[in-house]
């Protein structure tokens, strides 16, 4: 593997594979374990590669406060604290281990983002194949240190974060013992407008940093992670729920199951469209190569006649001299008697 390239439970992703979709089933569980097994389930239908987690609790990743600086102002969650909000969005962390046992069952890959060494632990006694830090974590060099120390593949969104955090971030990983290890363009806003991805973005980071690069996107349907293969992701993230309108946390912002299936066929899609450099001709134009215009008689001639410039013309179909050789065949004799309609070709010029 090249720095460029990295393997996820055995899934090779880089720019020379098809993009790696990650389905991110966040707090769109609301609350019941039934629900997270039929959101699995319908992502691996979906054809996703992934399933995504959140391992924390309330405790583990605030504080307990009503202070105003607790308190959430604007936006999907306005006035609740965060402690209140996390407590209802947090996947108990007893259906951790059957939603790993799941997903083994199913056939698709399960991991989780961590909050805490505590979580780290936990993931790491479930085997879990590798470690998604958040957007809101990856200013947390200690945990992203700790999360790197098992040795598994990694993963850091970097939504809020500019280029010298990136860059800390990354000198964590590589600290705490990362080899495998990629990074997501991210806006953090519940949902985030189109305009706000600036996804030329994407190539810098990828010559900046030398990494796998992906992008966790949180707009509202999938014109943007599609458009982001072009420009070179090889990672899609993308919130993801059985229903829209269910009114969980992060329901309104995430992706039906037809949703999900269309990034999976469109994002693999774009990126077999890029393809290579190739200038010659493509396996699918072979029966139309001889459908391009060429040079023809138009007139009947006489062996030694003259062509004139109105005896020859440019046509389809493609079985005479290209018509770049116009202005040398006119002026020239025919070898031999031709009819209206016969191809033009060197054989018959003398």
């Amino acid at each position: 593997m090249t720095e460029h390239t990295i393997q996820i439970a055995g899934r090779p992703i880089g720019p020379d594979h098809p993009p790696y979709v990650i389905a991110e089933i966040s707090a769109n569980h609301n609350g019941s374990y039934e629900m997270a097994l039929k959101i699995m389930e319908a992502a691996k239908e979906a054809g996703a590669d992934a399933v995504k987690i959140q391992t924390y609790t309330a405790d583990t990743i605030t504080l307990d406060c009503d202070d105003d600086a607790f308190r959430i102002k604007g936006g999907l969650w306005d006035g609740r604290t965060l402690h209140d909000l996390y407590q209802e969005a947090h996947m108990p962390w007893e259906w951790h281990a059957p939603l790993f046992e799941h997903a083994r069952a199913l056939g698709i890959t399960l991991f989780s983002s961590p909050f805490d060494p505590s979580a780290v632990d936990l993931l790491d006694s479930l085997g879990a194949p590798a470690y998604k830090i958040a957007s809101f974590e990856a200013v947390d060099t200690p945990l992203i240190r700790y999360a790197a120390s098992k040795g598994k593949p990694m993963i850091i969104s970097t939504g809020m974060a500019d280029a010298e955090e990136i860059g800390d971030a990354i000198a964590a990983a590589r600290a705490g013992g990362c080899e495998q290890l990629a990074i997501l363009h991210c806006v953090s806003g519940y949902p985030a407008p189109a305009r706000d991805y600036n996804l030329r973005t994407i190539p810098d980071m990828i010559a900046r940093f030398g990494l796998v690069t992906g992008l966790s996107d949180h707009t509202l349907d999938n014109t943007t992670a599609v458009a982001s293969v072009a420009l070179g992701v090889s990672v899609i993230e993308k919130h993801f729920t059985l229903d829209r309108s269910a009114g969980g946390p992060d329901d309104s912002f995430s992706l039906e199951p037809r949703d999900l299936a269309e990034l999976c066929r469109s994002s693999r899609t774009a990126w077999e469209a890029l393809g290579k450099v190739d200038y010659g001709c493509k396996s699918s134009e072979q029966g139309n190569i001889q459908l391009r215009r060429s040079l023809y008689f138009v007139k009947p001639l006489r062996k030694g006649d003259v062509i004139a410039a109105d005896a020859v013309r440019s046509v389809r179909p493609g079985y005479g001299m290209a018509p770049k050789h116009l202005d040398l065949v006119v002026g020239k004799r025919v070898s031999a008697d031709v009819s209206y309609g016969t191809p033009v070709t060197p054989d018959v010029l003398s």
